[in-house]
């Protein structure tokens, strides 16, 4: 059990993938203007992170190697990290048109997310079990959501501070997003 919670409190904080792996940067940016939208992307990449990588295992281990087709992982990863977004959008605007709307474009764009795919990737990779692959892939989900939470409530606290006029607007982001940056960087101190 001491493994997995390893395993998870690595992916979420040592290793975040925004934070210290620097991916999913375009809807980390685009989407943390507000805390309620940034929770919805979060939310909906943590459902298609968990289910593609599982997806990804179980096509990789069932099929890909057995016919030994393992070229294809990319591709056949790709195709199922669609279909889930498709299926993530469609349940969004059944069940919640504003956060529907106010998710726009960035939520067909889970699909080109880095993090999706880096995860499916690196499961295959790193080789793990069935068990390591859900508490990994929701770790690195989970620390995608942390990352859209921290940042859209700083952001939103900004919005209210005397800023200097060169710094306003996207500036102020990039600055705060380098020293959120620094300090998980600290978790692994700064050593590989």
């Amino acid at each position: 059990m001491g493994h997995y919670f390893y395993v998870l409190i690595g992916v979420l904080l040592v290793h975040n993938f925004v934070f210290s792996q620097f991916l999913g940067i375009c809807p980390f940016l685009g989407v943390s203007k507000r805390l309620e939208t940034s929770v919805g992307m979060g939310v909906s990449v943590i459902f298609v992170v968990v289910l593609s990588s599982i997806a990804a295992f179980l096509i990789n281990r069932w099929i890909l190697v057995p016919f030994k087709i393992e070229y294809l992982q990319t591709i056949v990863y790709i195709l199922v990290i669609a279909a889930l977004v498709q299926l993530v959008e469609m349940v969004i605007q059944k069940t919640s048109p504003v956060l529907y709307q106010a998710l726009g474009i960035f939520l067909p764009l889970i699909t080109t997310n880095c993090i999706v795919l880096g995860v499916a990737v690196l499961i295959t990779q790193k080789k793990f079990g069935l068990m390591e692959t859900a508490v990994y892939s929701f770790g690195a989900a989970a620390g995608f959501l942390l990352a859209l939470v921290l940042f859209a409530g700083i952001r939103e606290r900004l919005e209210l501070a005397d800023i200097p006029w060169a710094f306003r607007g996207i500036a102020i982001a990039l600055v705060t997003a380098g020293i959120l940056s620094l300090s998980f960087m600290g978790f692994s101190g700064l050593v590989k």
